[in-house]
């Protein structure tokens, strides 16, 4: 692809069924009901010129450049306002329009600054492009009156600067925040002459203002006025690629748009079906650490862990792995070696670390992190729907009357789908939110929940069996559906269960310390509003009873009838970009890609007669197994591909443990993360912009990766895993990720219909996609559950074995901030910092009265696994008796304090769950200060390696 910018139709287009016919400039046309006449000129080539207007916004009409004739209609109106009417009969271009459009272009010129040459938006100039197109040559008004030509820049964000002088006060900017992203951050100050943008502070710049830094003002912007730095930079940029985004689980296409080798600027694509051209601050500027100082571009190897690393070339770390694997299970036993997938590689590169395990190792001992964050949801869903994904695109929300959210913060974890949500909800759909702290999404401009229900964390199932009790006693289920597409007697012994008296809103308020009438109303309203959808993250899973509370919310949508349709369904919020695909490629002990078990004959007999060798009918160890085996001196290698277990597992201490236990630890990855500190073999990693591939989203949505660059350190993903593959004797030639995809589609029938050339056609496709559904499924269960009648399970409230006692008296709830990702990996080498420099531990006012602190000291945090340090944040976002933190720093170390209590059917941990106790500190634990060193020991062999 080369640098053409996607085509703009100056305003939406419309969905209506009927159809209208007019004439443009003596040509006939027909277009929708309620179409522009703009649009409706575009659509046949004639591009009517216009500043205010553009595709991704609703019609404003303020820039006056956009002005038609019509015939039989006084004055010249503007054409992005002005619908199609049958027979209409439309001029674009007469002498008095050209008239009109260059009178009013002078103006706009007569105060802007007249330094194109040097302007960074100098052929990528809107305002530019406009006055070429009305033919203006001169300008006739001078600069000798007042203008806004000495406006003062703001400089505060990291990554784009606002101009003043240049703003032509379209007002594009602040409805890009209105409409698209939903902060209300923008404003128009002032009238006439003195009109302009603001950002609503008292600083007045956009760093101390509500702007989350999403890209889209500065996308709508049609001069220069807002401005990325890496354009002011590097230059525009000459050709661009289609790719998908490495951070979270909407899966949001960018166009990359690069100058060479350089990537200038990442664009969200309008075509693309997850985001629908919007970003976060992530995915549209947070990409620098592609090309961060600390990454490792070299493999490297040492004998111990108290050894240097010594660089190596490619073949000799391979070799070097190679032996070691083979040499542990000569000694210790086949299943004495093991591996982790990653859920930020693609597809392709999981594909084949799992099948590295089986057909190399021998064994199942392979896991992910799904593990630790959605393994509840493979299992919760597949037992009573069926298949282990969820139900609905992202595009379904639109349709929902009522929007449950539990255990999960869109607004700061999945920011693109937060703000369609938020879209939906100001349109006047109802909100419900089930959460301890009160997330932005409860109370935002033009937005309120109807309930926010701020449970003891923890009580997730007992919350939801109340709600069920609710419905189920007024007579709110909608036993039609559940007769026909559930199991009627599995039903009915449910219903008895929560009609118990022991289940009531009131009975449980002790156990989960919601008003009991607040919770009866919204089982009432989720029940009888319309269409309820219901999306949850982990706040819900990562619970010793996560599997429970997913099946929980599957028994309440069944009940209530809303499966199998748009608007509806149970949607989990997956943490990483690619978390569900590596669930779907058979990244667990127990099953092969497509969820298959590995005690199914018939789906191990395609493997084996595919590769050419058995496969293992038992299950292998899971992450924790692993650790577990390690500390009793039984499992003694690992392979970790793009997965910082010592930072982000809980336990942290456990985790060193086990790490240390080993002979061989393999870490492929980036960066010389926490892990890497245990490491003997380092194999340099490649981003998702050095790479083809596919990830799969929360949406189930495949979508390609497409190679932006040459790979820094040589090799992609993939290929780093063949080339240990080949090492250890399996002789694999895979030329391309592409081949790699038709074996996945050979052996998973989800899949089956899924190769680049029909994603590259259709641009993704959600699975199953087969015969029956040959571009995909957007929305599952339609006529039936998969796994035909949908299965009741009763899920009794079970307290966790964590308790709060006197000497860890409060409990400690972990979760994500907008501006970070994970562990921070990636975030923490951009300019992100500038947000979240560091983690925080938020109290009420009232906790951290009685413990005699301020906003901003140090606390020493500490709980039956570990202590750490860091600063308190006092706020009313959480009750009295809750504190909550983040996980983004490893100089925290949040999973120091987190348990090893587990769900109890996936062993999921309860990373919500933690009893503990905060006093005041005079600043950084030791640990802190020995993980500065470590970092400076890094950054030190980094420079050697590079001299």
């Amino acid at each position: 692809m080369g640098y053409e910018p996607q085509a703009d139709f100056g305003t939406p287009a419309s969905d209506a069924a009927d159809s209208i016919t007019l004439t443009i400039d003596g040509r006939e046309t027909t277009v929708p009901a309620g179409t522009t006449v703009m649009r409706a000129a575009a659509e046949l080539g004639n591009n009517i010129p216009k500043l205010c207007a553009t595709d991704s916004l609703k019609q404003f009409g303020s820039c006056r450049l956009c002005l038609v004739e019509i015939d039989g209609r006084r004055g010249t109106p503007a054409s992005c306002t002005t619908p199609v009417e049958p027979g209409m009969v439309v001029r674009t271009q007469t002498p008095a329009l050209h008239k009109l459009r260059k009178g009013v272009m002078e103006l706009y010129i007569s105060d802007h600054p007249l330094d194109c040459l040097t302007c960074p938006a100098n052929g990528d100039c809107e305002l530019q492009d406009q006055a070429g197109a009305v033919g203006l040559r001169e300008v006739r008004y001078g600069y000798e009156g007042e203008n806004h030509l000495d406006s003062a820049k703001d400089l505060s964000n990291p990554y784009f600067d606002f101009d003043p002088s240049k703003c032509i006060a379209c007002s594009r900017c602040i409805r890009a925040c209105d409409e698209v992203q939903g902060s209300f951050a923008l404003t128009m100050d002032g009238r006439g002459f003195e009109s302009k943008i603001s950002a609503g502070t008292a600083a007045d710049d956009f760093l101390s203002s509500e702007c989350v830094s999403c890209g889209a003002c500065v996308q709508a912007c049609p001069t220069s006025t807002l401005q990325e730095r890496k354009v002011v930079e590097i230059g525009t940029p000459d050709r661009s690629v289609v790719t998908t985004c490495a951070y979270c689980g909407v899966g949001c296409t960018f166009r990359a748009e690069m100058r060479g080798e350089q990537l200038v600027r990442m664009v969200p694509w309008k075509d693309g079906k997850a985001n629908r051209g919007h970003s976060c601050v992530k995915g549209r500027f947070a990409w620098g650490y592609a090309n961060h100082q600390e990454r490792i571009l070299n493999p490297m190897i040492r004998e111990s862990i108290d050894q240097p690393w010594r660089e190596v070339s490619w073949d000799e770390a391979f070799a070097h792995a190679a032996s070691e694997i083979r040499r542990i299970q000569a000694k210790y036993g086949k299943e004495s070696v093991g591996g982790i997938t990653s859920s930020r590689c693609t597809n392709e590169e999981t594909f084949l670390v799992q099948k590295l395990i089986r057909a190399g190792f021998r064994n199942n001992n392979v896991d992910t992190c799904a593990r630790v964050c959605h393994s509840p949801t493979g299992y919760g869903l597949k037992t009573t729907f069926g298949t282990s994904a969820g139900t609905q695109d992202f595009d379904s929300v639109m349709q929902s009357d009522v929007i449950l959210i539990i255990g999960a913060n869109p607004t700061d974890g999945h920011p693109v789908f937060a703000s369609r949500m938020k879209r939906r909800l100001r349109q006047g759909a109802k909100l419900i939110v089930i959460d301890p702290r009160r997330t932005d999404i409860v109370r935002s401009p033009h937005i309120e929940a109807a309930h926010h229900l701020p449970l003891r964390p923890g009580t997730n199932v007992a919350v939801l069996t109340a709600m069920a009790h609710v419905i189920v006693t007024e007579g709110l289920a909608d036993e039609a559906f559940v007769r026909d597409r559930c199991d009627w007697d599995e039903y009915a012994h449910w219903a008895e269960f929560v009609a118990q008296s022991r289940n009531s809103p009131e009975a449980l308020e002790p156990v989960t310390t919601v008003d009991p009438a607040d919770l009866r109303d919204a089982a009432r309203l989720y029940a009888t509003g319309g269409n309820g959808a219901i999306y949850y993250g982990l706040g819900v899973t990562e619970h010793s009873q996560g599997s429970s509370t997913v099946m929980a919310i599957a028994n309440l949508a069944m009940a209530t009838g809303n499966v199998g349709r748009e608007g509806v369904g149970v949607n989990p919020l997956r943490g990483q970009n690619n978390v569900q695909g590596a669930c779907d490629m058979g990244s667990f002990p127990h099953e092969l890609s497509g969820y298959r078990h590995v005690s199914d004959a018939a789906a191990r007999a395609l493997f084996e007669a595919d590769w050419g060798v058995a496969i293992d009918p038992e299950p292998g160890l899971r992450i924790p197994n692993m650790l577990d085996a390690a500390v009793e001196g039984t499992f003694k290698a690992l392979y970790v591909q793009g997965e910082d277990i010592l930072q982000s597992d809980p336990n942290t201490k456990h985790v060193s443990a086990g790490l240390a236990a080993m002979e061989c630890v393999i870490v492929h990855d980036l960066f010389l993360n926490e892990t890497a500190n245990y490491a003997h073999v380092f194999l340099p990693g490649s981003t998702f912009l050095e790479k083809d591939g596919t990830f799969t989203n929360a949406e189930r949505r495949i979508q390609p990766v497409r190679k932006v660059m040459t790979p820094l350190n040589g090799l992609a993903d993939w290929e780093v895993t063949q080339g240990l593959a080949n090492a250890l004797g399996l002789d694999w030639n895979y030329s391309h990720p592409s081949e790699i995809m038709d074996e996945i589609a050979r052996l998973t029938p989800s899949f089956a219909g899924v190769s680049f050339e029909r994603l590259d056609a259709l641009g993704s496709i959600q699975w199953p996609a087969n015969e029956a559904a040959p571009d995909g499924t957007p929305v599952m269960h339609i006529d039936g559950f998969v796994r035909g009648k949908g299965k009741f399970v009763v899920t009794d409230y079970i307290p966790t074995d964590e308790k709060t006692g006197p000497r860890f008296p409060l409990l400690l709830t972990t979760g994500r901030i907008l501006s970070h990702y994970n562990v921070g990996a990636q975030t923490r080498r951009t300019d992100n910092v500038v947000w979240h420099p560091e983690d925080l531990l938020e109290m009420h006012p009232a906790d951290a009265e009685d413990r005699g602190l301020k906003d901003g000291d140090w606390t020493w945090l500490a709980s039956r696994a570990g202590e750490t340090t860091l600063r308190v944040q006092v706020t009313d976002r959480v009750a009295p008796g809750v504190v909550y933190t983040t996980f983004h720093h490893p100089a925290t170390q949040a999973n120091v304090i987190t348990t090893d209590y587990s769900d109890w059917a996936t062993n999921c941990p309860e990373y919500k769950v933690t009893a503990v106790q905060v006093t005041a500190s005079n600043g950084p634990s030791d640990w802190q200060e020995s993980y500065d060193e470590r970092s400076r020991r890094s950054r030190r062999i980094e420079a050697e390696a590079a001299e």
